[in-house]
């Protein structure tokens, strides 16, 4: 590791809060698969990826169950689960009626997020963009007064394969709205895998700059090869809050051509070699990765699958 590097993470060790990887493979990871999963199997992963040591987990969506089958037993799967005492459950809400099914399964905590682009926005809300940021304000409000913990998300911030370019400013006004509705997290969603480490950089230091008491997450997918570059120019400018997925699943059902997001493991592997802690066991989470392989009957994008399985049958430690 180059002197530099070393001496930019000694010095954020110092400053920083907990990494945390939020895991959703069992949300954006699954979404888009033709198989679909029971709930045992989801409650089975869940549990592999709780004992690797993953904190977050985004188990589900509350969406029609005829546009994305893959989520309509969430409030099942949540049921299933129970109250968790070291793992945040979360789930995703879009409308009034996935608020409603989230209060009705007591899940604690909740994403809510809508599109800078028009396009995007019209094929996944089946709503303009201002009119969808407006409607979901009013939502963020209402899931707040009913107790719940919201993170506001805004897809397609970094590019838009329809549209093309995003502005930052569309992004910093649409993050203002959401703000207001008394969020403490925003997430910033590369949906298109257009992103590049310097917009990377470029708007997180724009948005943290003009909420400095908001928490940034980051939520990448990994459509052009530059997910973990991205990933680690987000943490340079601070951000401790990345969206992941084991093995590297997911996909938007709405983008063509999307990839999957970051691999868990990967993400693990590349901040853990830097000697930045994620509170993250490598090798149970790529028994989580190989649960999926197998139900799948495929090998996934991610990496580190394939390294230490190579490296176990050299005998390498």
């Amino acid at each position: 590791m180059n002197r530099e590097l070393t001496g930019v993470i000694m010095q954020d060790k110092k400053q920083q809060t907990t990494l945390l990887l939020e895991d959703e493979a069992l949300r954006d990871g699954l979404q888009i698969e033709s198989q679909l999963f029971t709930i045992d199997q989801k409650v089975e992963f869940f549990n592999l990826l709780k004992k690797a040591g993953v904190r977050r987990i985004q188990v589900g969506s509350f969406v029609h169950p005829k546009i994305v089958p893959q989520m309509a037993n969430s409030d099942e799967l949540i049921a299933a689960l129970g109250k968790q005492e070291d793992t945040v459950i979360s789930a995703l809400i879009l409308n009034d009626k996935g608020l409603d099914r989230a209060l009705a399964c007591a899940v604690p905590h909740v994403s809510m997020s809508v599109s800078i682009s028009d396009t995007h926005s019209l094929k996944n809300a089946r709503r303009p963009a201002a009119e969808a940021l407006t409607s979901m304000v009013d939502l963020i409000k209402n899931a707040r007064d009913q107790g719940l913990e919201v993170r506001a998300g805004l897809q397609s911030a970094f590019g838009c394969v329809y549209e093309g370019a995003i502005s930052e400013s569309a992004v910093l006004a649409a993050a203002e709205k959401m703000t207001t509705a008394g969020v403490n997290e925003i997430n910033l969603a590369d949906s298109s895998g257009m992103a590049n480490p310097y917009s990377i950089r470029s708007l997180v230091k724009l948005v943290a700059r003009e909420f400095p008491e908001i928490r940034i997450s980051l939520h990448l997918h990994d459509t052009r090869g530059l997910g973990l570059a991205n990933m680690f120019s987000g943490y340079e400018a601070g951000v401790r809050v990345f969206d992941v997925c084991a093995g590297g699943l997911g996909g938007c059902p709405f983008i063509k051509g999307a990839a999957g997001n970051v691999p868990t493991e990967d993400a693990v592997n590349m901040f853990e070699s830097m000697g930045i802690d994620t509170g993250i066991k490598l090798k149970p989470l790529i028994e989580a990765v190989a649960f999926l392989e197998k139900i799948l009957k495929r090998p996934l994008p991610g990496r580190m699958t394939r390294v230490l399985n190579f490296h176990q049958s050299c005998g390498v430690q």
